[in-house]
């Protein structure tokens, strides 16, 4: 078993946040758990090398059986996620803007959603999904993915400037970086745009709202210390990721979750890294 987060080639670090593997072989006596994947703030670029995993939207009967490869655009609901008996992910986490700046794809047109990856990319991530596919080395499907990832950087670096680097990315990555508490109006004259260019190219690129991102990166810091600390209490726990008190938080949770946190962190414990004594952090 195995769930790894680590960074990727300096080279990369202006698109991709992080790299993730997480690997769980479950014998055929075990009863496969369902992991409640929370909000949190990123897109991504996953690759299923063995088994897929099928998704349920809550409060919803939509179950849908994702591809071997799938771009992952924002959640800001939960989603129970079905794993396969022998499940190995290697997944992508973009800078934020960097799925947009990469694809040209409105990232409000991902939000809550997925693609087939190889319907955006075509032949060549084909070859990237039988590569992977057909290697059980971690180290191998790192420099994989690390190529591809080189090759899409070299053909979108030939694209229009709409494509290139803009103030309002930093603006974004200050967001998750430091998720203090700042002014719509603040964060567009950083991004040297009007509040309505902000709130129009925010939404374009990243998917949802700054006002709902901000609210989404505060809610995963909470789940995050929660994990981290588990005797700790839930009204510290707020206090600490910078919620005026316990009741704003509650109203995050029953939002993005249905539930409220002491009832979603139970139903978090039984996640599938769970059986193996690993807790995501």
């Amino acid at each position: 078993m195995l769930v790894h987060y680590f960074p990727p080639s300096p080279a990369l670090r202006e698109y991709v946040r992080l790299f993730q593997i997480v690997h769980f072989v479950f014998d055929d006596k075990t009863v496969l758990p369902v992991k409640p994947y929370w909000p949190r703030p990123e897109h991504c670029l996953a690759f299923y090398t063995r088994h897929t995993e099928t998704v349920r939207y809550v409060g919803s009967d939509i179950q849908i059986d994702k591809p071997r490869s799938a771009l992952i655009g924002q959640p800001s609901i939960v989603t129970n996620r079905h794993v396969g008996r022998e499940f190995l992910l290697f997944q992508v986490v973009f800078q934020p803007g960097a799925l947009f700046r990469l694809t040209g794809l409105l990232a409000h047109e991902l939000t809550n959603r997925f693609l087939d990856a190889e319907t955006v990319f075509g032949a060549e991530l084909r070859l990237v999904n039988e590569r992977l596919n057909s290697t059980a080395s971690y180290t191998e499907m790192t420099s994989i993915v690390e190529t591809f990832m080189y090759y899409l950087i070299a053909r979108r670096s030939a694209a229009v400037s709409r494509f290139s680097l803009r103030p309002i990315d930093k603006v974004s990555r200050f967001m998750l970086d430091s998720p203090s508490q700042v002014s719509l109006d603040w964060l567009a004259g950083q991004a040297c745009l009007s509040t309505r260019q902000f709130y129009e190219n925010f939404m374009h690129r990243t998917g949802i709202s700054p006002k709902l991102y901000s609210r989404i990166i505060r809610f995963d810091s909470a789940m995050r210390v929660s994990n981290a600390q588990p005797n700790k209490d839930w009204l510290s726990i707020a206090l600490e990721v910078g919620y005026h008190d316990y009741q704003h938080m509650v109203r995050d949770f029953r939002e993005f979750t249905s539930l409220t946190p002491t009832e979603f962190s139970r139903q978090e414990s039984q996640a599938p890294e769970r059986a193996f004594g690993i807790v995501e952090k």
